[in-house]
């Protein structure tokens, strides 16, 4: 559904904003790739299933890097979840070192930043739930909150009010 008023996203408390992604580098060496890429799904789909873990949501992009953007309930069970002996990374992770490791083939890549309560801003105009407004509710962006000092309750800096 498509929301065309002006929102913003909320989520209580901290939480972790944790981008992965790979860049297929030898597009011809299919059997490299491949496994690569199906890992993955299989991994958001483990998640999704298991709430407790902390995996709040994620949004993916495909291309020659495909680019996946997850929304985490903490550091701790990102971390968590990358080291337990009993999910599908660990095998996913010895499965890419042993086929692929630095053949330069394939590249992998993350990123993790921590997001303390209250310190992320966002709006939305003309989209569905999006991204964090996913992980988190949607609120409509009003008064203080329509402009981006006020999403980040920053006031009196003089920002425009309609500012995106």
């Amino acid at each position: 559904m498509i929301h065309r008023e002006r929102l913003s996203a909320r989520i209580d408390g901290d939480f972790v904003v944790f981008l992965i992604g790979m860049r297929i580098n030898q597009p011809w060496k299919v059997r490299k790739w491949w496994p690569v890429a199906a890992a993955m799904p299989r991994m958001i789909g483990e998640l999704q299933r298991q709430p407790a873990l902390g995996f709040l949501h994620a949004e993916m992009w495909f291309s020659r890097t495909i680019v996946l953007v997850q929304y985490w309930r903490s550091m701790d069970q990102l971390l968590s979840y990358a080291a337990s002996k009993t999910a599908a990374h660990l095998p996913a992770w010895k499965a890419f070192n042993g086929s692929v490791g630095t053949d330069g083939s394939v590249g992998i890549w993350h990123e993790t930043y921590a997001v303390a309560a209250g310190a992320s801003k966002s709006v939305y105009v003309n989209m569905p739930a999006f991204g964090l407004g996913r992980a988190g509710t949607l609120a409509p962006a009003t008064g203080r909150r329509r402009s981006a000092a006020g999403r980040l309750g920053r006031h009196g800096d003089g920002q425009q009010e309609d500012e995106i």
